[in-house]
Formats: structure tokens, C-alpha cells, sequence
């Protein structure tokens, strides 16, 4: 199992990896610069260089990038449209620079203009991204289906990929807490199947290259996203142990994006994992995490 966080960039890539190294990662996902927005410094290659190698000499692979918050690939102003994929583009071109595996990308909100209109816009903005050659995989993630976000339904995902020239370098990260607030039965046994299958129906298993692990501090079908620590929210431990030991789950990167102030926060949400990966008592797995 490649197991890691979403680790923060404060105070540069090195110091990046070496948290990731002290939670004892396998895998790891960072942001190339402030997700909210502001200056951008370029890339020092000498630094890129020293944290590639030290990332990989710790056994930490894959990575992943996750593009800023800001972007709204769907947006229906054309001004800010072309901003956006410019913005979109010059990520890629870092992930590319960061020798990562892949890009992680919020599709964005149609903002009233309809769901095809915003899907279109999207294809459109990821196949302009793509025109740099390189490979890096670009990995759409679904979302909680809040407001006129795209990307909470399977459908939305297929199509937008469908949409894109260059789609073989396209693929899909789910997001747990979204696939229980979109409504994606997953907290249960059969919901877990059926999600999977759904999946594999209409993406494709090969499609989905990486799983974000958070529980949810919203309810099922809330279409809210709330990250929650491991267990402790309304997917819960059972479903957690079900969804770390199924065959089709364990084989990919799992990322933790739970939340934190310290990294003791994150090492206690590894831990559970962990236990939970090597448990089949779910109850066993939360009294050892105490």
C-alpha cells in the first residue's frame, strides 16, 4: 500500500520532503505554490533537482501536484476562461518540472451556464494544458456536488475526458468524502461494490489512478465537502477497513488531505490507516489509535 499526506511547501520543497519522510510516506502530494492565489516564483532546477532525488531515494512515489484553488476551468466568462487555462497550462508545465506523475484538478463550476457548456470548457482548457509534451498524467477529481460544481457524478468525468485531445493522459482521482456527500454509497459493504463497479462501467478501472482518504464530517448525500479525520467522521472505521483492504483500492496511492494544525495530526490519521489495513476489527483498529 503507498500510503502519504498532502504535505504543506512552507518553508520550500526540501523541507516538503523532509516531513514527508518523518510521517514515514510512500507517497505524497504538495502544491507547486499558494493554492489561493498571489506571486509565483519560478522553480530553482537546483532545488527541483535535490528534491526529486532525495524524494525518490525515500522510496516516495508517486507524486502528485494539486492544482491551485483558484482555477475554475469551467468558468463561462471568457476573460477569465483564458486566465485560468493559461494558469492551468503554466501548472502542468510545473508538475512536468517536478518530475511528478501526476496533476490533481479541480474541474470547476459552470456558474449557472449548464453542465455541458462547463464540461466543454474544461476538456477544452486540459487539452490546451496537454499541448506540453510530457508525462504527466493529468487526474480529474470528482467533487461534492456543491452549488454548479462539476465533476460529482462519474458521467461528468467520462464526458469531460471523452472531450479531451490527448486522453491518455487523462485520468481520475476520487476523493472519499465526496464520492459519501455526492452520494456514492460507500459506507456501506454493497455501496462500496456498486460505487466500484459504477466506476468501472462508465470511466474505466484503468482510469482511476489515485484515492484521496478523508472521511466526512458532513452526512451522506449532504453535497458539502468537509474533510474529517479517518474514522471519526460519517463514513466511519467499518467503512474506512473495508475500503483500505479492497482488492481494487489497495492496489493505488492513497493521500490523506484529513485535517491538521500539527503533524502529530497527520501521524495519528497514517496510524489509523495503517492499523486499519492490517485489522479486521475495525473496533481493535480505533482503540489502538488511542
Amino acid at each position: 500500500m503507498r500510503l502519504g499526506v498532502h504535505v504543506s511547501i512552507a518553508g520550500g520543497l526540501l523541507e516538503a520532503v523532509a516531513r514527508a519522510k518523518r510521517l514515514r510516506c510512500t507517497t505524497m502530494q504538495i502544491f507547486s505554490r499558494s493554492p489561493r492565489g498571489g506571486r509565483v516564483l519560478p522553480l530553482d532546477p537546483r532545488i527541483v533537482q535535490r528534491f526529486d532525488q532525495e524524494r525518490r531515494a525515500a522510496g516516495i512515489d508517486p507524486l502528485a501536484v494539486h492544482g491551485p484553488y483558484i482555477l475554475n476551468l469551467a468558468s463561462p466568462d471568457t476573460g477569465l476562461w483564458t486566465r485560468f487555462a493559461t494558469l492551468y497550462a503554466e501548472e502542468y508545465r510545473r508538475a512536468t518540472q517536478l518530475r511528478a506523475q501526476y496533476l490533481v484538478t479541480h474541474v470547476g463550476s459552470h456558474r449557472g451556464e449548464g453542465e455541458s457548456a462547463g464540461i466543454r470548457r474544461v476538456a477544452e482548457a486540459v487539452s490546451l494544458a496537454l499541448a506540453t509534451r510530457s508525462d504527466v498524467i493529468i487526474l480529474l477529481e470528482n467533487t461534492a456536488g456543491s452549488g454548479q460544481g462539476l465533476g460529482y457524478q462519474f458521467e461528468q468525468l467520462a464526458q469531460i475526458r471523452e472531450l479531451v485531445k490527448g486522453q491518455e493522459r487523462v485520468g481520475v482521482c476520487l476523493d472519499t468524502a465526496h464520492l459519501f456527500a455526492a452520494g456514492y454509497a460507500i459506507h456501506t459493504a454493497d455501496g462500496l461494490e456498486q460505487t466500484l463497479t459504477a466506476f468501472d462501467q462508465v470511466v474505466g478501472a484503468d482510469q482511476l489512478k489515485l484515492i484521496h482518504l478523508n472521511d466526512s464530517k458532513v452526512p451522506f448525500q449532504a453535497r458539502v465537502d468537509r474533510h474529517w479525520h479517518i474514522g471519526e467522521g460519517q463514513i466511519g472505521f467499518e467503512a474506512f477497513r473495508r475500503i483500505v483492504t479492497h482488492p481494487r483500492v489497495r492496489s493505488l496511492p492513497l493521500i490523506l488531505e484529513t485535517p491538521k494544525d500539527t503533524e502529530a495530526e497527520d501521524q495519528r490519521n497514517l496510524a489509523t490507516v495503517r492499523r486499519l489495513a492490517q485489522s479486521p476489527d475495525p473496533e481493535n483498529a480505533c482503540h489502538a489509535t488511542n
